[in-house]
């Protein structure tokens, strides 16, 4: 199958990442790398300024700090802590060929370490990456080419070996295109649309179980991970999930789209509608249905103003709906976007080469979260799936051998809770830690549902990242608690009760089997499963975007496709978000009043208060500043300084100190804080006694901060000032850009005739 891959594709698991180069004054280079630059220069002695390393400087430390990253990651694991383990390189040069050399890595270790830790760590170091990809021998090819975007954009193209040779590619099963036209198609949706998208890892760490981590090179915070059985089915996996992200805006989802984006003719679609609520911030009549209503709003909380979305914030424009088709008899449905955005994730959209393989993907997707809901609430105990099933499945039987090789046992169970669900599961134990992780994948298919169960397993995992999972329990309120099913639903990393691995389980084993036949087989397979929806009394409701080329579905199930509770809608909405926005943002320019009422605003609220801001308002900061740490404890604490609330801030900064994990410099600059105010405070102490020693202790810029945060000539010391216009937040512009290109295409291919297909039931298979 050589030949039609992209090129990445045909290389090893390991990580791969585009970094630019720019040449800047004298030997001056900036390497520009997701969201992070490196400087390197040449010593003097060279011609350079010697004002940063050198580019193989940068190699040497970075074999360094991989061999310490792995020791760290042992220790951890372990509980043993690294306060006292040094550890040194040192590259020793051939003098008759300086590129013979040897890198001696050294470690110190405390003496009460035993003999079978020190053992353990020097492993670890054998494990890492750099040193294992120099050992190996990388390959490296040189070449010109005329435009560096285009052609890294080519990688992903790959050559269709149904068009060129005549072949017929390769089929898996319920795709209905093979992999290299489906990995060709949306490559080229993406390029069209402007997204270059890079592969940022690979993994393989078993057999027959790829995973992927693609991104937008411009903004890598889109991004997807597939999963498959080869490197083809996975990258067709990536590809699809991040057209079907795109296509329902869920890149955005909690996200600010900008002042030019909020006020434009339509901010999420062109055919969505906006509706003003009615009296006393009464639902709008044309929102939902009955059917729903009595669901999302059972005792008659929810408000209007409830159902403003994040996105804009234009509470003066009214609740922006989208249509979806009620699948029962065909009526278009208006849904509010922040209830879509609010309750159901990522959960019942899907991409495919057709709308009947997106719909059984899908649906496949729905009953899977569902059920693993069920099971993991009920405490239930699943059958073993016998030997002698499995047996049929070499490829899956391989992967899990190496597994239980590696030292994690696996089981293997049927997950469709009697036949009743097209749903398998595979569960890990980790005998290191105690933890455990359940995974689960649903298809029609017997053999498609658990092999995308051990797929999940290891997507975008390590063996090290197997230690990461709680142990069970048999706590039931910890195992029922709603979060804990959030947790499942990100990253299952949940919590599990020992009752789901008891011997006797609760329902029968069945050799089940949901699947079509034929080329029409995702026709029969999408009908069988909208059938299991309709036996359970369940309404469904479904809109196709193929704006993108591909298309893309979305199903709402309301009442079993939640991820978070309904209440969440009155009680934890993301447009709180509004409340606060417009205020932090434009933070050093309101007056003392307005601070005093944003400060009684955050205390009224009672949101957590270390709750990150990003999380609040929907901005994304770069991470790495004080706007990107800020919580909102850190936020009122700040403020306290600001309106020179000493006996306040003093309170608080010492909860900050207490609780909070942040850079070493700003933990300085708040222990200094700490000081100072303690002086304040005391009537029997003067400030100016303490200054030269606090000037010892703390560094005089960090006192210059801290002195003027106290008398109020410093406002806000380390948050840089921005507005709604989001001057200087570069990560959030890269975000916003990445939405402009797809609203752009929006709005130029369907202007005001809309870009959502609501697809009637006479259009369902069956």
């Amino acid at each position: 199958m050589a030949g039609f891959l992209p090129r990445f594709a045909q290389r090893s698991g390991a990580p791969s990442m585009e970094i630019k180069v720019n040449y800047l004054d004298n030997l001056r280079l900036e390497a520009k790398f997701d969201d992070f630059s490196v400087i390197s220069d040449q010593p003097i002695r060279y011609k350079g300024d010697g004002s940063a390393p050198g580019p193989f400087d940068y190699f040497l430390a970075s074999s360094a700090m991989c061999a310490a990253y792995f020791v760290k990651v042992y220790c951890n694991a372990r509980d043993i802590p690294t306060e006292n383990i040094r550890l040194s390189q040192n590259n020793i040069v051939d003098p008759e060929n300086r590129y013979n050399q040897i890198f001696k890595i050294q470690v110190e270790l405390p003496e009460d370490i035993s003999d079978k830790d020190r053992q353990g760590i020097l492993r670890s170091i054998d494990r890492c990456t750099v040193k294992k990809v120099v050992q190996t021998g990388p390959e490296f090819q040189v070449e010109a080419v005329e435009n560096i975007d285009e052609d890294a954009q080519a990688l992903l193209m790959g050559k269709v070996l149904g068009e060129e040779n005549g072949e017929n590619g390769t089929w898996i099963e319920g795709k209905d295109l093979p992999l290299e036209q489906t990995i060709a198609n949306l490559s080229g949706q993406l390029a069209a649309l402007g997204m270059k998208i890079e592969i940022a890892s690979w993994r393989n760490i078993v057999p027959h179980v790829w995973s992927l981590h693609i991104r937008d090179a411009a903004s890598p915070m889109c991004f997807t991970n597939g999963k498959g059985a080869t490197k083809e089915s996975a990258l067709c996996s990536a590809l699809g999930e991040f057209i079907e992200r795109l296509s329902c805006n869920f890149f955005y989802n909690d996200q600010f789209f900008g002042e030019q984006v909020a006020g434009s003719d339509f901010v999420h679609y062109p055919d969505e509608k906006w509706f003003q609520p009615g009296p006393n911030d009464a639902l709008p009549a044309e929102i939902l249905d009955d059917y729903c209503l009595e669901l999302y709003d059972p005792e008659g909380e929810l408000r209007g103003s409830n159902l403003v979305d994040t996105n804009s914030g234009r509470a003066d424009r009214g609740i922006v709906s989208l249509p979806f088709v009620r699948q029962s008899d065909g009526k278009t449905i208006y849904f509010p976007s922040n209830l879509i955005e609010n309750l159901y994730l990522s959960n019942g959209m899907s991409a495919g080469n057709t709308l009947h393989e997106a719909q059984v993907q899908c649906l496949s997707e729905i009953f899977e979260r569902a059920v693993k809901k069920q099971i993991i609430e009920e405490e239930l105990a699943l059958p073993d799936v016998p030997q002698e099933v499995l047996a049929r499945y070499p490829a899956i039987v391989e992967g899990i051998e190496a597994l239980e090789a590696q030292g994690f046992p696996v089981l293997v169970k049927d997950a469709s809770l009697g036949g009743q669900f097209p749903v398998m599961c595979v569960t890990l134990m980790n005998p290191r830690t105690g933890g455990v992780f359940a995974s689960f994948g649903a298809h029609p298919s017997f053999h498609v549902a658990l092999e995308r169960s051990l797929t999940e397993l290891l997507q975008g995992r390590s063996f090290e990242g197997l230690n990461d999972f709680p142990p069970p329990t048999f706590n039931s309120l910890a195992v029922t608690e709603p979060n804990n099913y959030v947790e499942h639903f990100i990253d299952s990393s949940g919590l599990i009760s020992w009752r789901f691995f008891s011997a006797r389980s609760d329902v029968e084993f069945v050799d089940w089997d949901f699947s079509g036949s034929g080329s029409s087989s995702n026709a029969q397979e999408a009908a069988t499963l909208f059938g299991i929806l309709e036996e359970l009394g369940l309404e469904s409701y479904m809109a196709v975007h193929e704006d993108l080329g591909a298309p893309v579905c979305r199903i709402l199930v309301p009442g079993f496709s939640e991820v978070y509770p309904m209440d969440d809608l009155v009680w934890d909405n993301t447009n709180k978000a509004l409340l606060f926005r417009e205020d932090i943002l434009h933070l050093h320019e309101l007056s003392d009043a307005q601070l005093a009422e944003l400060l009684e605003r955050l205390e009224e609220t009672q949101i957590d208060d270390h709750q990150d801001i990003v999380t609040l308002i929907g901005i994304e900061f770069d991470e790495n500043t004080e706007w990107g740490q800020l919580t909102i404890l850190e936020l009122k604490l700040l403020i306290n300084l600001a309106l020179g609330q000493h006996e306040e801030a003093l309170e608080r900064v010492d909860i900050f100190l207490q609780y909070n994990d942040n850079t070493v410099a700003r933990n300085l600059f708040y222990r200094a804080v700490s000081a100072v105010l303690e002086v304040l405070l005391d009537d029997e102490l003067e400030l100016d006694d303490y200054l030269y020693n606090f000037r010892r202790m703390f560094g005089e810029a960090t006192m210059e901060s801290v002195v003027g945060s106290v008398n109020g000539s410093v406002r806000f010391h380390g948050l840089t000032p921005t507005s709604m216009a989001l001057e200087g937040l570069e990560k959030h512009q890269r975000l916003i850009e990445s939405y402009q290109k797809l609203h752009a295409h929006r709005a130029q291919r369907y202007g005001a005739a809309g870009g959502t297909r609501v697809t009637r039931p006479e259009e369902l298979p069956g």
